[in-house]
This record gives C-alpha cells, structure tokens and sequence, in this order.
C-alpha cells in the first residue's frame, strides 16, 4: 500500500508511562479502523501489538511495533513504543523518524518519571504531539490534576478540547459517562452496543454548561495568541466557524504552540474515535514538517536537504534492525524518492552499496510484500548486510547522510557463560544478532576475569536479553 497522496499520511507514535493504558488505546484503533476484527486483551496477551512471548507473559510492551491502517481518508502508520524505562531506546529510535505523536497519561497517577524522560525526548526531535488523559473510569481518577501537571511538570501549554462528565467506575455516584466537546458544544457519549465505535452527541446538561462555558473560553484564548481572525471574531462577539477552530488547533499543534488535551478509557471503549479523528485533523502529514536535513557524505561542512518528494532521489534512515537467522528485516523511513524492491542504494555511513532484495509493510508480526514504496512511507527492507540502526541509505548518484541517531550509555551489566564450551560458538553468534538488533545492548569478554559480560540498560532489560 505505497503512498500516493503525502497529505493524507500520519506517522504517528503511541507513547506513554507503563500504566498508562497504551496498547489498550493501540488494539482499539486497529479496530475502530477495520484492521482487525476482534480486539485483544492486554493481561490475556491477545494485543495485536504486544506478539513477542515475553510481552505476552510480563503484560508489558518491549519492542516497537509498526502497523499501517486507513482511518477516514488518511493512511496510519502507527508505531506503539514501550512505556518502561529500561527500553528507553526503543522510544529514541522511533520518535527519530515520526512526524507526530500521541502521548497518553493515565487520569489516576498523572504525570510520572518516566512521562518527563519519553516527553523531553519528543521535545529533542520536535516531534508535535497530543495529549489523552485515559483510565477516567479508574478510582482516583483527576483529570484536572493532571492536565495541571501537564502543563507544570512538562512545561508545555495544553489545551483541553473536551472535559469529562463524571469520573470514576459504574458504582460511584457521579461516574464516567461522557465527555463535553469543547470544539463543538456537544455533551458526547459512546454506545455499548457498538462497542464504543459510534458517538452520540446531545445538548449539555444544564447543570454543566457553566464549566463548559469556562473551558471553552480557555481554549479560545488559548487560540487567539495563534489567529488574528480568530482573535477579531472573538472580540466582535462574532459566532467562529467550527473549520476555523479545527484550522488554527492543526497549524498551532504543528507549531508546537499548544498540546491538544482529549480524555476517555480505552479499556471501557469511550473517547478512541475523537483520539483518531483529531490525528487526522491536527497532527502534521511529511509535507508539514521541515525538509530532513544531511551532509554530502565527500564535503561534510555542505548542507543538504531532501523534501518529502516521491520524484527526488531516494533518502532514507535505518532505524531498526529486526535480526534473524535467515537475514536482517530493516524498518526503514523513506523521507524522499521512490524505493523499488530488487534495487541497489548507497550507504554512505559505511560506503557500502547494499541490494534491497524485498520491500515490506509491516503490521505487527505480519508482513506484506510490495513491489515499491514512497516518500512518507515506513517499511521494512531485506537484503541488507551492512546497514545498522542509524544508518543513512540513498542512491548512489545523489549521496547525503542524515544524522544518526543516539543512543544512551549502558548502566548495568552481569557475567554469562554457555552450559558447555560446545556451545560457546552458538553464544557468539546469538550475543552478535542480539546487538545488532537491540543498540544499546553490549556483550564482550572482560579483560580482567575473562568471563564474557552483557551490559544494558536496567535489570529488565537484562532479564529479557538471557530469556532470549
């Protein structure tokens, strides 16, 4: 399914603190957007996204994964990162090649360590991003403690464009029922015969429409700074055209002037539809973004610059290595050209020509092969021997080399040695095709002990590295 309309694509991050809900929120995407027909179960291990067996067994997600789905007249290309610390560098990697991103807090623990490390590593790359505050129908629940520590904490600007309407599970007198469309005026609530797929708008109650009036006013205020048009119908007390509003959120979001706030629970099917349809409207397409920035690989101090054209020369960036007995599948964001499979490009980081033998869309664990991909595209490539995460790939003729990408230092490490020494051989080989999929995973023989030493980046991460 290469791209052909560049306005039309979103690469797009989920991203968030271990608790926070995030694949939950993923599955229920997938499936609002027809691209699986039942959804799956984070603590059954059944998510589309979460296929490892380890993250099926510890109920967490490890390693990013891709997916491509449609949602209104846009194509998705959705990576879902992990939340906890100790694979920090899968965040990195992928935040490096987004345009945009969803950032998801959960209403219960707010704003946490582990929110400021994955929201300071957004602000390094510049990557927009929207806010979803879920699990509103959890005990304890505070949507408005936690759009303040959004704003204090993170030292960003949100905007709510919807407010909830109760809070907490069934049994609570005043519990979650819905939300009030900041942006419309509209009391909204999602049906549980369609499985939260269809809104159902209404008038809002009276006793709220006081509070909505408040945040509605925080929000235009909040635009006014961004729109002289909207600032001078606000001051002539004019009505403002609902497109208007949608226009000055989108170009303020790509700005990174304000973080568009929304609320629900995706575990109980309220508020997904409004996550994927604000995607759509408010985060930016590859033509909304700057031009990729490299140097000609021959004269370092030249500058160049590759815009999203499929007709330019190829350029894209490495940015994982799935390893495999029977060769590597590179995930591989295109920025400029047209890729076709059975081709040769150019890596210049290792000035080394490399075959590009099958292109691939990646869905999770699933793959389908396509003869040619384009600018915009995230894809998965076979065939390359030398390439590793962050290098650079163009064409021969019209060489650039973009800027790697970085990766921390390792904090901890233990000592490992094979059963027998018939196995030592197999520990090489399997310790070689653990670094080059995972970059900030190390292992080497120690000069002092001799004993061969795996280093990462926490003791889960370590764990998961021996299952392995």
């Amino acid at each position: 399914m290469a791209a052909r309309n560049l306005a039309d694509i979103r690469n797009l991050g989920i991203i968030a603190h271990i608790d926070a809900g995030k694949t939950t929120l993923t599955e229920r995407m997938l499936f609002y957007a027809g691209s699986i027909h039942r959804m799956g179960d984070v603590d059954k291990g059944t998510t589309t996204t979460d296929f490892d067996p380890e993250e099926q067994e510890r109920g967490i997600t490890i390693y990013a994964a891709c997916v491509t789905f449609p949602w209104r007249d846009c194509i998705v290309n959705l990576i879902d990162t992990p939340g906890h610390v100790d694979f920090t560098a899968e965040v990195e990697r992928s935040l490096r090649v987004l345009d945009g991103a969803v950032v998801v807090f959960s209403a219960r623990e707010g704003v946490e360590a582990q929110s400021e490390t994955v929201w300071r590593q957004a602000d390094k790359h510049k990557v927009p991003r929207m806010a979803f505050i879920n699990k509103m129908d959890r005990e304890g629940a505070d949507f408005y403690g936690t759009f303040e520590e959004i704003r204090n904490r993170l030292e960003s600007n949100p905007v709510a464009l919807q407010i909830p309407v109760g809070v907490g599970p069934p049994h609570m007198p005043d519990r979650f029922r819905g939300m009030i469309d900041l942006v419309r005026m509209k009391f909204m609530t999602f049906s549980a015969e369609t499985q939260g797929r269809e809104e159902t708008l209404s008038d809002i109650p009276e006793e709220l429409a006081d509070q909505a009036e408040e945040w509605r006013n925080h929000l235009l205020e909040a635009l006014y700074d961004q729109s002289h048009e909207l600032m001078e119908l606000g001051l002539s007390e004019a009505p403002i055209p609902e497109e208007l509003l949608h226009k000055v959120i989108r170009e303020a979001t790509i700005a990174r002037k304000i973080v568009p706030v929304l609320c629900g629970t995706a575990l109980d099917r309220v508020g997904v539809p409004p996550v994927l349809d604000s995607v759509a409207r408010y985060l930016p397409s590859p033509l909304d973004v700057p031009p990729v920035e490299g140097v000609d690989p021959k004269k370092l101090d030249k500058k160049l610059k590759r815009g999203p054209d499929p007709e330019a020369p190829f350029c894209g960036l490495v940015f994982k290595i799935l390893a495999g007995n029977h060769g590597d599948l590179a995930f591989v964001r295109i920025y400029s050209g047209t890729l076709k499979a059975n081709s040769r490009v150019y890596n210049p980081g290792k000035d080394e020509k490399e075959n590009v033998s099958q292109l691939w869309h990646i869905q999770a664990d699933d793959r389908k092969q396509v003869p040619s991909v384009e600018a915009g595209d995230i894809i998965g490539i076979v065939g390359l021997r030398h390439s590793i995460t962050g290098d650079t790939l163009c064409e021969v003729k019209d060489p650039i080399l973009l800027e790697t990408i970085q990766f921390p230092d390792t904090v901890i490490s233990m000592a490992i040695e094979p059963e027998t020494s018939a196995d030592r051989k197999k520990l090489e080989q399997t310790l070689e095709m653990l670094k080059r999929q995972d970059p900030t995973f190390r292992a080497g023989d120690s000069s002092e002990t001799g004993q061969t030493l795996i280093s990462g980046m926490g003791e889960l991460h370590l764990e998961v590295i021996k299952h392995r």
